[in-house]
C-alpha cells in the first residue's frame, strides 16, 4: 500500500503537469519504502532522481508559464530556486551519512501540496488558454492541409 495516494484537490487542470506532479508522489513513496526497509542506497538514489526530475519539471513548467506570457514567471521561477536549494541541501547531508528521509519526505509533501495549490493554480488560467489556442491552431492547420490536399488531388491527378 502507498504511503501517499494523488487526491484530484492536488490537480493543477493541466493533465502533464498532474501526471509530473503523480510522479513526485511516486518518489514520496519509493523515499517511504526505503525507510521501512532501512535501505539508505535506495534513499540516496531515489533523492538523486527526484533531484533530476524536479529540475526537469521545474523547466518544463516554466517554458509553459513563458511561452503563455505568465506575468508572475520570475517570482514563480524564485520559488523552485529556492526548492532546488532545499533539496540540494538534504542530498548533501545524505552524502554526509546524515539519515534524511522521513524528513525530507514530510517536507516533499508540504512543498508539493502548498505549491500546486497556491504557485501552479495561479498560472493555470493562462496556460490552459495558452494550450486551448495552440490545439485549434493546429485543428486548423490540419483542416487547411485536408483542404489543401483534397484540391490538389483533385485538380492535379
Amino acid at each position: 500500500m502507498a504511503y501517499w495516494v494523488w487526491e484530484e484537490a492536488f490537480s493543477v487542470g493541466i493533465a502533464v503537469i498532474d501526471n509530473q506532479h503523480k510522479r513526485i508522489i511516486d518518489y514520496i513513496n519509493e523515499l517511504n519504502n526505503a525507510l521501512v526497509y532501512r535501505d539508505s542506497e535506495k534513499a540516496k538514489a531515489v533523492l538523486s532522481y527526484l533531484v533530476d526530475y524536479t529540475l526537469s519539471h521545474f523547466s518544463f513548467e516554466e517554458s509553459l508559464m513563458q511561452e503563455a506570457g505568465y506575468t508572475m514567471l520570475e517570482p514563480h521561477k524564485k520559488v523552485h530556486e529556492s526548492f532546488i536549494k532545499r533539496i540540494d541541501f538534504f542530498k548533501e547531508r545524505s552524502l554526509n551519512g546524515e539519515e534524511i528521509t522521513r524528513q525530507l519526505m514530510n517536507e516533499l509533501q508540504i512543498w508539493l501540496i502548498n505549491h500546486i495549490q497556491h504557485d501552479d493554480k495561479d498560472y493555470k488560467d493562462v496556460v490552459i488558454e495558452m494550450l486551448e489556442k495552440k490545439q485549434i491552431s493546429a485543428a486548423k492547420q490540419t483542416a487547411n492541409e485536408g483542404w489543401l490536399k483534397t484540391l490538389v488531388d483533385t485538380f492535379f491527378k
